[in-house]
C-alpha cells in the first residue's frame, strides 16, 4: 500500500480550523487566574490503631503452626445462611458456658464453578466464608470473641476459622 503525500483542500481547511481553535484555547489558558482565598489545610488523620487480639504471642505462634487442638468444633457446610447463623450463635454460647477457649468453625470455601458462566455469576468466596467473620464482629457474639484467625491447613485451612474465646468472668 502506498502512502498518500498530498492532503486534499478539504483536509487542509479542517486542519487549519482545528489549529485556529487550539490557539484560542491556549490564549485563554494564559490569562491570569483570579486569586481566591487559600483552601484550608486538612489535618492528617492518624491511622487506626490495631485492636488488641486477646491472644499472646506464644499462643498466636502455636495457632499459626496448628499446634493447638480446638476445644470444640462446628461444621456449617451445607447450611443455609439463617440456619448457620443460629447454629453458630448457639454453639459459641455453649462453648463459652463449657469454658472452651479455642473453637474451630468450618465454613467451607464455597462452591466451585463448573463453567465460565457460573464463575461470573457466583461470588469469588462462599456465602458462609464471607458472613461468619461479620457475624463474629456483631455485638451479640463479639463479647465472647477474643480473636479470629484462618485455621491451619491440618484443621481446614482457608475453609475454616479459629475463634479464640475470651476467658469467662469468674463468679463472685
Amino acid at each position: 500500500m502506498s502512502r498518500r503525500r498530498i492532503a486534499t483542500e478539504e483536509e487542509r481547511a479542517l486542519f487549519e480550523a482545528v489549529l485556529r481553535d487550539a490557539s484560542v484555547l491556549q490564549a485563554e489558558k494564559k490569562k491570569p487566574a483570579k486569586k481566591s482565598a487559600p483552601a484550608p489545610v486538612a489535618k492528617p488523620v492518624p491511622p487506626p490503631r490495631p485492636r488488641p487480639s486477646g491472644v499472646d504471642g506464644r499462643t498466636a505462634e502455636r495457632l499459626r503452626k496448628g499446634a493447638v487442638e480446638p476445644d470444640a468444633r462446628i461444621d456449617l457446610h451445607g447450611l443455609t445462611e439463617s440456619t448457620a447463623h443460629r447454629a453458630l450463635t448457639t454453639f459459641l454460647r455453649g462453648a463459652v458456658a463449657r469454658g472452651a477457649r479455642l473453637t474451630l468453625v468450618i465454613t467451607g470455601k464455597g462452591a466451585k464453578a463448573e463453567t465460565i458462566e457460573e464463575w461470573f455469576a457466583q461470588s469469588p468466596r462462599g456465602v458462609l466464608k464471607t458472613m461468619v467473620p461479620r457475624w463474629l464482629a456483631e455485638p451479640e457474639l463479639a463479647r465472647f470473641v477474643a480473636d479470629v484467625r484462618s485455621a491451619h491447613k491440618r484443621h481446614g485451612g482457608g475453609g475454616a476459622l479459629y475463634v479464640y474465646l475470651r476467658k469467662a468472668a469468674k463468679p463472685r
